[in-house]
């Protein structure tokens, strides 16, 4: 349920590993995580996980976790570093895809 924002930077909830291939099948360059590990419980991929899975993809891979109720300055000021170095377009991914939404609406702004 990948959702575009802009023609270079779309958002998802949780994905899989297997996602990384799909993702990559799609046209995406570069995938950012920005959920901490186990958040979700042990069933939870890690970030070491995906990025396997992305690397194998041949995907651009960058774990940059937040909280999903706030979201520091340096924080936002890193994702827009990502944002402006990665390769596009870019498929960021969460719990529910709210919080990378939020977080490139914050970065974006800068």
């Amino acid at each position: 349920m990948v959702q575009a924002l802009t023609p270079d930077f779309s958002v998802s909830p949780q994905l899989a590993p297997e996602a990384m291939a799909q993702a990559a099948a799609a046209g995406y360059k570069s995938v950012i995580n920005n959920r901490p590990d186990f958040e979700g419980g042990p069933d939870q991929p890690t970030s070491a996980v995906m990025e396997a899975a992305a690397v194998a993809a041949g995907l651009e891979y960058r774990h940059l976790p937040v909280n999903g109720a706030y979201q520091s300055p340096e924080q936002i000021a890193a994702m827009r570093e990502l944002l402006d170095s990665l390769p596009k377009p870019v498929l960021a991914f969460c719990r529910s895809g709210a919080r990378s939404t939020n977080l490139f609406a914050q970065a974006m702004a800068l």
